[in-house]
C-alpha cells in the first residue's frame, strides 16, 4: 500500500488505521507527502510518524504549501508546479515501490477542501494512470500498474463530532454523499497506533487549529469515535466487485 498525501499529518489522519492494519497483515506500507522539505521542522515529525506506523521513511516531494512558505523555501508551491513534472515525480514513487493499492485525498479536499489536498488527488489520478504506460515518463523507471487507487472520504452521515470542532475554529467541512463511499474500515485494533503517529506530528498538536490539536484535547472517548472509522471511495483502476470492510485488490 502506498499512501499519497499532501502534507505531513494526512497519512497519520485520514489513513492511519489502514496502514497499521496493512503493515500487520505483513504488506509492504509506505506514504509520499507532497509538500514540506526533507530539512524542514516537520520531516522528523512524520519520520517519527511512519515509524510507529511501520510505513517507512519519508518520501517528500518537497513542494511548498500553498497556506504555509516556510514548508520548502524557494520551491514553487505545489498549486502552481508544473502538472507533469509532479505527475512525473509521482509516477517515479509509484514504479520503485511497486504497491497493489495507492490512498489518496478525495475531490473534495478532505473535509476543509485545502487546495494542496485537491490538488494532490488529481495528481494521484493521473500518476496511477501513467504510472502503467511504459511511453509516459520512461525516465521514471519500468512501468508498473496498482491495482487499485482509493481516495480516503468522508461521508456525511459520518462527519458526527468533527463537524461542530472544525466549525468552532472557523473550518469549513466538506463531505460526500453517503453513497459515494465504498468501503468504511473499522480500525479500532489499530487506533492506539494511529494516535500515536498522530501525536508524532507534535508541532501540530501543540497548535489550536489544525485537527492534531483538536484532537488532543477532546475526552478520549469522543477521540476514539472520531478515528476508529476510516472511509474510502473506490476509483479506477480497481477490482470489479468492491469488499465494503477493507481495502483490496
Amino acid at each position: 500500500m502506498l499512501a499519497v498525501f499532501a502534507h505531513p499529518d494526512d497519512e497519520s489522519l485520514l489513513a492511519g488505521g489502514v496502514l497499521a492494519q496493512h503493515h500487520a497483515a505483513g504488506a509492504r506500507t509506505a506514504v509520499v507527502t507532497a509538500t514540506w522539505s526533507p530539512d524542514s521542522r516537520r520531516a522528523p515529525e512524520l519520520a517519527d510518524a511512519l515509524a510507529v506506523l511501520g510505513a517507512g521513511a519519508p518520501r517528500l516531494l518537497g513542494y511548498n504549501d500553498a497556506r504555509n512558505a516556510e514548508a520548502a523555501p524557494g520551491r514553487p508551491r505545489l498549486v502552481d508546479a508544473p502538472l507533469d513534472e509532479v505527475i512525473g515525480r509521482l509516477v517515479a514513487q509509484i514504479r520503485d515501490f511497486r504497491p497493489d493499492i495507492v490512498v489518496t485525498h478525495d475531490a473534495l479536499g478532505q473535509l476543509t477542501g485545502h487546495p494542496d489536498h485537491v490538488r494532490t488527488h488529481q495528481i494521484a489520478l493521473l500518476a496511477v494512470e501513467a504510472a502503467g504506460l511504459a511511453r509516459l515518463h520512461p525516465e521514471a523507471g519500468p512501468p508498473w500498474q496498482p491495482a487499485a487507487l482509493y481516495a480516503a472520504t468522508h461521508p456525511e452521515s459520518g462527519v458526527g463530532l468533527l463537524r461542530s470542532l472544525l466549525e468552532g475554529v472557523g473550518k469549513k467541512v466538506l463531505a460526500v454523499p453517503d453513497s459515494y463511499v465504498t468501503t468504511s474500515v473499522d480500525v479500532t485494533p489499530w487506533a492506539d497506533v494511529k494516535w500515536r503517529a498522530i501525536l508524532a506530528h507534535r508541532g501540530e498538536v501543540a497548535r489550536v487549529r489544525p485537527l492534531p490539536g483538536i484532537l488532543a484535547r477532546l475526552p478520549e472517548d469522543d477521540r476514539a469515535q472520531i478515528i476508529s472509522s476510516e472511509h474510502f471511495t473506490l476509483l479506477s483502476p480497481g477490482p470489479t466487485k468492491v469488499a465494503p470492510d477493507r481495502l483490496t485488490v
